[in-house]
């Protein structure tokens, strides 16, 4: 068996938990989601509501999440441009796991 295959092996064994991890880490991705749990945000509105974070890493932020199938985008054919955000079902599922962070948080944190 040669390095590739070993590789190839290797890559399609990978642990859930690292493939979450991965999915999750972004400096702004908990923050952005913990957003949009309240409900439907323009870009404006994330952007305001999501502190720190500039255009353009909010930009690249949302295209990872909504090609991950965290968000979904809907755009409005209005002038100017309107697109809205919201959690799918499997950002909406994360809602657990944010709850006990945040509760871990104010224990060992704050």
């Amino acid at each position: 068996m040669g390095l590739k295959d070993e590789k190839k092996i290797k890559k399609s064994q990978t642990c859930p938990f690292q493939e979450a991890m991965d999915l999750i880490s972004g400096k702004w991705t908990m923050s952005i989601i913990n957003t949009l749990m309240a409900g439907k945000m323009r870009f404006k509105e994330l952007e305001r509501s999501v502190v720190g974070i500039n255009t353009r890493m909010l930009v690249k932020e949302l295209k990872q999440l909504e090609n991950r199938k965290i968000i979904s985008r809907k755009a409005f054919a209005t002038m100017p441009p309107t697109v809205e955000y919201s959690l799918t079902e499997k950002g909406t599922s994360l809602k657990p796991v944010l709850v006990e962070i945040q509760a871990w948080a104010m224990q060992n944190v704050v």
